[in-house]
């Protein structure tokens, strides 16, 4: 076998094992100490459980699955923008797609519960979805008026800032009893999430996840430059636009269910071609969704365990941690350019 075969294997292997240990973790660790036995009671034998089962099933399990499942969709999502605009400090949060995607949910959110309206799980999406593409319009927007991408880099904060603050004034004076619970789901949180909730992100993600897989081979000709995928055959002006689709639909349906996660998207994907030593698409987007899941998992766990009974929001989490290795990359590329 070749030695780099080896060395993609074994590094599938590393995030297997890091995503079922965290899972495990996630599962263990509460405000609530549950012993290890009663935890496989309830997951196993959830009628001998009791009050333990209720907690695993209904509260730790899904919000750990809601973890992997979206940590891993945010992680794509960045990996699929990078390939984008060709560009390794895009992703969802740094371009103000997410701010957008929060803005759409929250203002939805206000109306719907001030007139007595049920707002469903489809019903978030489609706002965050609507928010996502409204920002991404306007950074395509001002990529055609924009030369250079650190430019467009702070364009896209500067609207991601815009839209949180709009956020914060619209849940600042929200006068719904029902909406105290938005100012903490704004700051991002995988709390709160159950089953319901759980498989419709579920069938978004894993499906938006597949198409992203398809396209992985004119992502390959695309990384090289828009000139050699169209003459490999690829339709670049459609394949362009099935990125920007898959990238927002991701990167909503996160938003819609855990509010913005900073620094997932820029971070994993980053750190995934480091190991892997890579940029062949269909090799790291597998890895991405599996590297997400498990750094959303351990941010997740330090959020609500490190401070308990206080829970941390999560994306304060990730930005401790994913900040650092995008200043890291940022001094490396310089460095590259210069040497």
């Amino acid at each position: 076998m070749d030695p780099r075969q080896k060395q993609h294997i074994l590094a599938y292997l590393l995030l297997t094992l890091a995503l079922l240990v965290l899972l495990a973790l996630g599962l263990l660790a509460g405000s609530t100490r549950i012993p290890t036995g009663e935890v496989l009671t309830a997951l196993f034998k959830p009628a001998q459980g009791g009050m333990s089962a209720g907690i695993v099933r209904n509260i730790r399990l899904p919000r750990a699955l809601a973890a992997v499942l979206l940590g891993g969709a945010l992680s794509v999502a960045g990996f699929l923008l990078q390939t984008f605009f060709g560009n390794p400090i895009a992703g969802p949060f740094v371009l103000g797609i997410s701010s957008g995607a929060k803005l759409t949910v929250a203002l939805t959110m206000i109306f719907c519960l001030s007139h007595g309206i049920l707002l469903t799980a489809a019903g978030m999406i489609g706002a965050a979805f609507a928010g996502a593409m409204l920002a991404m319009s306007m950074i395509l927007l001002a990529s055609n008026r924009l030369r250079g991408m650190s430019l467009l880099i702070v364009c896209g904060v500067m609207i991601g800032y815009i839209c949180s603050a709009v956020t914060e004034i619209a849940v600042t004076f929200a006068d719904d009893s029902n909406i105290v619970n938005l100012h903490y789901w704004s700051m991002g949180s995988f709390s709160g999430i159950g089953w319901g909730d759980l498989s419709t992100a579920a069938l978004v993600v894993l499906a938006a996840f597949a198409c992203s897989i398809l396209l992985a081979k004119p992502m390959d000709a695309y990384r090289l430059g828009e000139a050699y995928a169209g003459s490999m055959g690829v339709n670049v002006r459609r394949f362009r636009a099935e990125l920007i689709l898959l990238s927002s639909l991701l990167a909503a349906t996160v938003t819609a269910f855990a509010g913005p996660i900073s620094f997932v998207g820029i971070a994993v994907p980053h750190l995934i071609k480091g190991l892997f030593r890579s940029s062949k698409p269909l090799l790291l987007l597998p890895a991405c969704f599996l590297g997400g899941g498990a750094f959303c998992l351990f941010c997740d766990l330090i959020a609500r365990t490190l401070f308990a009974p206080t829970e941390l929001s999560i994306s304060s989490v990730t930005a401790v941690f994913g900040a650092p290795v995008v200043i890291w990359m940022l001094f490396n590329r310089r460095k590259g350019e210069r040497t």
